[in-house]
């Protein structure tokens, strides 16, 4: 098993944190107090160093603090048994950039997978309540995590739709319409569509018995869920799709089949549980789903990824606590990052996980 923590993190100017250092513990270390203080952001922090961005919706100008041009955050991490440093900066006007060991990235995504890393969030709700984009992205960010070659041609997928997409709005504005780069560019989508339709394909066969365990063993098995993997590829193949997609895409002036029009449907009891879990079901489902996220990767990568739990027991019975920290404790997970707005409660949590920890007061 390959070791992996975050020694030290310095945070300037990042979002509402101004100018924090934590030297922190290799197991536990949870960041307590009140709403709005800026918990949430340190633990944004961490993830920021293992993915190159925010985990939330944040645009490039929003992370830095009102009123400062320039943001920054410094971790030094131990991975195999050596420092490594990863920074994260950016100034008004300028690029993000992101450096190991001192060596700037020319591309992001050649970090991904070096840290891993997972983070429960109350923002999770949005892969219950939003659109397919949400899960997607979800489900695209764990493969990616762990398959290089997924990463390269999601990449590339994307880009070619947004061309294909560009070219089709133009399609009823130009006499001189070329219809040669339309035919490359769908060239281009069948070649990538099959290995990521199969790689997604296999990851929820995979997964999914991962949070059936998780979500039983939190429930006490008093519900029963299924994850569903709807795409257009499952009964039709990508040229027929596109080809006889053609006169409707011209139209709707975008390309409306194929994988970005993929999703993963939630079921209770054989329902959505959009419409039918309660808020606790819910709440028990995607702390299920982000709990088989931390088993598959240390599985497929060898390393336990960095656990970030933020506010998560707020709205949950004792109960459903309870079997979450049993889980957390079983998985030999490697470092835990909470953050919560009750001290007492993080207090209790600590004395049944029994290890090594800090708590910072925020």
């Amino acid at each position: 098993m390959i070791s992996v923590f975050l020694k030290k993190i310095s945070i300037i100017n990042y979002k509402n944190i101004l100018d924090k250092e934590y030297e922190l513990d290799p197991k536990i270390n949870c960041f307590v107090g009140d709403n709005g203080v800026g918990k949430t952001n340190i633990l944004d922090a961490v993830y920021h160093l293992s993915m190159g961005k925010s985990y939330f919706n944040v645009k490039n100008d929003q992370l830095i603090n009102r009123g400062k041009d320039y943001m920054l955050v410094d971790g030094v991490f131990e991975l195999n048994n050596k420092n490594e440093s990863i920074v994260f900066s950016l100034k008004i006007g300028e690029k993000k950039v992101l450096k190991r060991n001192g060596k700037p990235y020319k591309k992001f995504s050649n970090h991904i997978g070096l840290i891993p890393v997972v983070l429960i969030s109350p923002y999770d709700n949005d892969l219950i309540n939003e659109g397919s984009s949400e899960r997607r992205k979800f489900i695209d960010s764990i493969i990616s995590q762990n398959d290089k070659e997924y990463l390269i041609n999601l990449i590339a997928y994307t880009r070619v739709i947004q061309n294909r997409n560009k070219l089709l709005k133009q399609y009823n504005r130009s006499v001189d319409f070329d219809l040669d780069t339309i035919k490359v560019y769908d060239d281009q989508i069948y070649k990538l569509s099959e290995p990521i339709f199969k790689a997604r394909d296999k990851f929820i066969k995979e997964f999914t018995p991962l949070v059936l365990e998780k979500y039983k063993h939190i429930s006490d098995d008093k519900e029963k869920i299924s994850i569903e993997y709807k795409s257009d590829l499952i009964n039709n193949h990508i040229e027929n799709l596109i080809k006889d997609s053609f006169q409707k895409d011209v139209i709707l002036q975008y390309t409306s089949v194929g994988l970005h029009k993929d999703d993963f449907v939630f079921n209770i009891d054989e329902n959505r549980i959009k419409r039918f879990g309660s808020q606790g079901q819910q709440k028990s489902f995607l702390i299920a789903l982000k709990l088989a996220q931390f088993d598959y990767l240390k599985n497929e990568t060898g390393n336990s990824p960095i656990l970030l739990m933020d506010d998560i027991f707020d709205k949950l019975d004792l109960m459903r606590v309870k079997r979450i920290v049993e889980i957390v404790n079983s998985t030999n997970f490697g470092q835990l990052f909470l953050s919560d707005t009750d001290k007492e409660r993080i207090e209790k949590v600590l004395s049944s996980l029994n290890l090594s920890s800090k708590i910072f007061e925020v």
